[in-house]
Protein backbone atom coordinates (compact mmCIF):
# COMPACT_ATOMS: atom_id res chain seq x y z
CA UNK A 1 0.00 0.00 0.00
CA UNK A 2 2.32 2.76 1.24
CA UNK A 3 5.35 3.07 3.45
CA UNK A 4 5.59 5.59 6.25
CA UNK A 5 8.53 6.09 8.59
CA UNK A 6 7.17 6.53 12.12
CA UNK A 7 8.71 9.38 14.07
CA UNK A 8 8.72 9.76 17.85
CA UNK A 9 8.15 12.94 19.83
CA UNK A 10 6.94 13.33 23.42
CA UNK A 11 4.72 16.36 22.88
CA UNK A 12 3.13 15.58 19.53
CA UNK A 13 -0.61 15.87 19.87
CA UNK A 14 -1.39 13.81 16.78
CA UNK A 15 0.96 10.90 17.38
CA UNK A 16 -0.69 7.77 16.00
CA UNK A 17 -3.22 9.69 13.92
CA UNK A 18 -3.41 9.17 10.15
CA UNK A 19 -4.59 11.85 7.72
CA UNK A 20 -5.32 11.51 4.00
CA UNK A 21 -4.99 14.52 1.70
CA UNK A 22 -6.75 13.97 -1.64
CA UNK A 23 -5.81 16.08 -4.67
CA UNK A 24 -6.21 16.14 -8.44
CA UNK A 25 -4.42 18.38 -10.93
CA UNK A 26 -4.41 22.14 -10.34
CA UNK A 27 -4.79 21.89 -6.56
CA UNK A 28 -3.96 25.05 -4.60
CA UNK A 29 -0.34 24.32 -3.70
CA UNK A 30 -0.24 26.02 -0.29
CA UNK A 31 -3.48 24.31 0.74
CA UNK A 32 -1.70 21.00 0.39
CA UNK A 33 1.70 22.03 1.75
CA UNK A 34 0.55 23.89 4.87
CA UNK A 35 -1.66 21.08 6.27
CA UNK A 36 1.00 18.53 5.33
CA UNK A 37 3.66 20.34 7.35
CA UNK A 38 1.43 21.48 10.22
CA UNK A 39 -0.18 18.10 10.82
CA UNK A 40 3.09 16.28 10.28
CA UNK A 41 4.90 18.41 12.85
CA UNK A 42 2.21 17.42 15.36
CA UNK A 43 3.10 13.77 14.72
CA UNK A 44 0.34 12.77 12.29
CA UNK A 45 1.08 10.25 9.56
CA UNK A 46 0.06 12.07 6.37
CA UNK A 47 -0.75 10.19 3.18
CA UNK A 48 -1.22 12.14 -0.05
CA UNK A 49 -3.61 10.46 -2.47
CA UNK A 50 -3.10 11.92 -5.97
CA UNK A 51 -5.94 11.47 -8.48
CA UNK A 52 -4.68 11.71 -12.05
CA UNK A 53 -7.62 13.75 -13.30
CA UNK A 54 -8.38 17.36 -14.11
CA UNK A 55 -6.59 19.84 -16.33
CA UNK A 56 -2.80 19.88 -16.16
CA UNK A 57 -0.74 23.04 -15.72
CA UNK A 58 1.30 23.66 -18.85
CA UNK A 59 3.19 21.98 -20.31
CA UNK A 60 0.74 19.07 -20.40
CA UNK A 61 3.05 16.16 -21.15
CA UNK A 62 2.24 12.46 -21.04
CA UNK A 63 2.76 10.78 -17.67
CA UNK A 64 3.26 14.12 -15.91
CA UNK A 65 2.62 13.74 -12.16
CA UNK A 66 -0.38 15.34 -10.50
CA UNK A 67 0.66 18.98 -10.22
CA UNK A 68 -0.57 22.05 -8.34
CA UNK A 69 -1.51 25.41 -9.84
CA UNK A 70 1.95 26.79 -9.11
CA UNK A 71 3.89 23.72 -10.14
CA UNK A 72 4.20 21.60 -6.99
CA UNK A 73 4.33 17.95 -8.15
CA UNK A 74 3.19 14.84 -6.33
CA UNK A 75 5.42 13.19 -5.13
CA UNK A 76 6.98 16.34 -3.68
CA UNK A 77 10.50 17.03 -4.89
CA UNK A 78 11.74 18.75 -1.73
CA UNK A 79 10.56 16.27 0.93
CA UNK A 80 11.61 12.66 1.16
CA UNK A 81 8.65 10.34 0.87
CA UNK A 82 8.22 8.35 4.07
CA UNK A 83 9.58 11.11 6.32
CA UNK A 84 6.94 13.85 6.26
CA UNK A 85 4.41 11.96 4.14
CA UNK A 86 3.64 8.87 2.10
CA UNK A 87 1.87 8.39 -1.24
CA UNK A 88 -1.25 6.24 -1.37
CA UNK A 89 -3.46 5.01 -4.19
CA UNK A 90 -7.20 5.40 -3.81
CA UNK A 91 -7.86 1.80 -4.81
CA UNK A 92 -5.51 0.56 -2.09
CA UNK A 93 -6.66 2.63 0.90
CA UNK A 94 -9.79 2.46 3.02
CA UNK A 95 -11.55 5.08 5.14
CA UNK A 96 -10.84 3.00 8.25
CA UNK A 97 -7.12 3.50 7.58
CA UNK A 98 -7.49 7.19 8.49
CA UNK A 99 -8.69 9.52 11.21
CA UNK A 100 -9.32 12.40 8.80
CA UNK A 101 -9.42 13.33 5.14
CA UNK A 102 -8.44 16.80 3.89
CA UNK A 103 -9.57 18.29 0.56
CA UNK A 104 -7.47 21.29 -0.61
CA UNK A 105 -8.94 23.81 -3.02
CA UNK A 106 -7.87 25.25 -6.35
CA UNK A 107 -9.31 23.61 -9.46
CA UNK A 108 -8.70 20.12 -8.08
CA UNK A 109 -12.14 19.77 -6.41
CA UNK A 110 -13.83 20.27 -9.78
CA UNK A 111 -12.24 17.00 -10.91
CA UNK A 112 -12.62 15.20 -7.59
CA UNK A 113 -16.35 15.90 -7.30
CA UNK A 114 -17.13 13.91 -10.47
CA UNK A 115 -15.02 10.92 -9.43
CA UNK A 116 -17.39 8.38 -7.88
CA UNK A 117 -14.59 6.57 -6.05
CA UNK A 118 -13.43 9.79 -4.40
CA UNK A 119 -17.00 10.64 -3.37
CA UNK A 120 -17.49 7.17 -1.92
CA UNK A 121 -14.21 7.44 0.01
CA UNK A 122 -15.22 10.82 1.46
CA UNK A 123 -18.75 9.64 2.32
CA UNK A 124 -17.49 6.48 4.02
CA UNK A 125 -14.96 8.52 5.99
CA UNK A 126 -17.77 10.82 7.13
CA UNK A 127 -20.12 7.92 7.95
CA UNK A 128 -17.44 6.37 10.15
CA UNK A 129 -17.44 9.63 12.17
CA UNK A 130 -13.94 10.54 10.97
CA UNK A 131 -13.02 14.19 10.32
CA UNK A 132 -13.75 15.48 6.81
CA UNK A 133 -12.01 18.83 6.20
CA UNK A 134 -12.16 21.02 3.10
CA UNK A 135 -10.85 24.49 2.31
CA UNK A 136 -11.54 27.10 -0.38
CA UNK A 137 -13.17 25.23 -3.33
CA UNK A 138 -12.79 21.93 -1.44
CA UNK A 139 -16.38 22.01 -0.09
CA UNK A 140 -17.53 21.35 -3.69
CA UNK A 141 -16.57 17.74 -2.98
CA UNK A 142 -18.66 17.75 0.19
CA UNK A 143 -21.63 19.07 -1.79
CA UNK A 144 -21.36 16.29 -4.37
CA UNK A 145 -20.93 13.72 -1.59
CA UNK A 146 -24.20 14.94 -0.05
CA UNK A 147 -22.69 15.94 3.29
CA UNK A 148 -23.54 19.62 3.77
CA UNK A 149 -27.31 19.77 4.21
CA UNK A 150 -28.12 21.49 7.51
CA UNK A 151 -24.42 21.95 8.36
CA UNK A 152 -22.68 25.20 9.25
CA UNK A 153 -19.90 25.55 6.68
CA UNK A 154 -17.75 28.12 4.94
CA UNK A 155 -15.75 28.26 1.72
CA UNK A 156 -14.31 30.56 -0.91
CA UNK A 157 -17.03 33.06 -1.79
CA UNK A 158 -17.53 31.55 -5.28
CA UNK A 159 -18.83 28.34 -3.67
CA UNK A 160 -21.23 30.13 -1.29
CA UNK A 161 -24.33 29.85 -3.52
CA UNK A 162 -23.60 26.19 -4.28
CA UNK A 163 -23.44 25.42 -0.56
CA UNK A 164 -26.67 27.30 0.18
CA UNK A 165 -28.44 25.56 -2.72
CA UNK A 166 -27.26 22.23 -1.27
CA UNK A 167 -28.95 23.08 2.02
CA UNK A 168 -25.92 24.20 4.01
CA UNK A 169 -25.90 27.07 6.49
CA UNK A 170 -23.16 29.32 5.08
CA UNK A 171 -21.14 31.43 7.51
CA UNK A 172 -18.43 33.91 6.62
CA UNK A 173 -15.82 32.84 9.16
CA UNK A 174 -12.16 31.83 8.73
CA UNK A 175 -12.78 28.22 9.72
CA UNK A 176 -15.83 26.36 10.98
CA UNK A 177 -16.40 23.00 12.63
CA UNK A 178 -19.83 21.39 12.66
CA UNK A 179 -19.64 17.88 14.01
CA UNK A 180 -17.04 15.99 12.01
CA UNK A 181 -17.00 18.50 9.13
CA UNK A 182 -14.39 21.28 9.11
CA UNK A 183 -14.31 23.95 6.43
CA UNK A 184 -12.33 27.13 5.75
CA UNK A 185 -12.40 29.99 3.25
CA UNK A 186 -9.01 30.81 1.70
CA UNK A 187 -5.23 30.26 2.15
CA UNK A 188 -5.05 33.09 4.71
CA UNK A 189 -7.29 30.96 6.93
CA UNK A 190 -5.01 27.91 6.90
CA UNK A 191 -3.77 28.44 10.49
CA UNK A 192 -7.36 28.43 11.80
CA UNK A 193 -8.26 25.49 9.55
CA UNK A 194 -5.37 23.36 10.74
CA UNK A 195 -5.91 24.32 14.36
CA UNK A 196 -9.49 23.01 14.19
CA UNK A 197 -8.26 19.76 12.63
CA UNK A 198 -5.60 19.36 15.32
CA UNK A 199 -8.10 20.04 18.09
CA UNK A 200 -10.57 17.57 16.61
CA UNK A 201 -7.96 14.82 16.37
CA UNK A 202 -6.08 15.39 19.64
Amino acid sequence: MFTYVKRVGPSWRLKGRKVAIVVANEFEDIELLYPLLRLSEEGAEVVIIPIREGLHPRPAVKDKPVTGRYGVPIPLEVFGEGIRYAIGELKQVKPEDFDAVVIPGGFSPDALRVNSEVLEFVKETYNKSKIVAAICHGPQVLISAGLVKGRRVTSYVAVKDDLINAGAVFVDEPAVRDGNIITARVPDDLPDFCQLIIEALS
